[in-house]
């Protein structure tokens, strides 16, 4: 089983234009928190902000088999951990510009910003969390009301 780090290193290595540091160390708090009946499906790194001049807030967003995690080490002392569940999720909106695009993922209580991302990425990681969570709700017994 794959840890949050190695699938976020696969990701920096196919996409060297998107903007991330301290791979390790903010991976480190997403597998810290992967439960043991949990398993991690797919990683990528970002700016967790809505600025492509904020380059220094990196993020590892990691897609589990039951939730989605965002983990950011602090660097002095301390982490930001987000979860996101299926029924928690909303909806996902995806922007590319000339060199990086952004992420935003819209949950029932707050607007996650991922920025600095490269736009060769953006349709990997579409793929990735819209397949996950339409699946996932399916399991909830959450539909699309038309």
């Amino acid at each position: 089983m794959k840890s949050a780090y190695e699938y976020a290193l696969e990701f920096k290595k196919r996409h060297p234009m998107t903007v991330a540091w301290r791979l390790r160390q903010n991976a480190a708090v997403v597998d810290n928190h992967v439960n043991p009946d949990e398993k991690v499906l797919y990683a990528f790194a970002a700016q967790k902000n809505n600025s492509q001049f904020n380059i220094w807030g990196t993020a590892v967003v990691a897609i589990t088999d039951k939730r989605i995690l965002i983990g950011r080490k602090r660097v002095v002392v301390g982490y930001f951990l987000n979860s996101i569940t299926p029924d928690m999720f909303n909806d996902l909106k995806v922007t590319g510009g000339i060199i990086w695009g952004k992420i935003y993922i819209d949950t029932v209580k707050e607007f996650i910003a991922l920025s600095n991302i490269s736009k060769d990425a953006l349709d990997e990681i579409e793929t990735h969390i819209s397949g996950y969570m339409m699946e996932e709700k399916k399991k909830y017994g959450i539909t699309q009301k038309k």
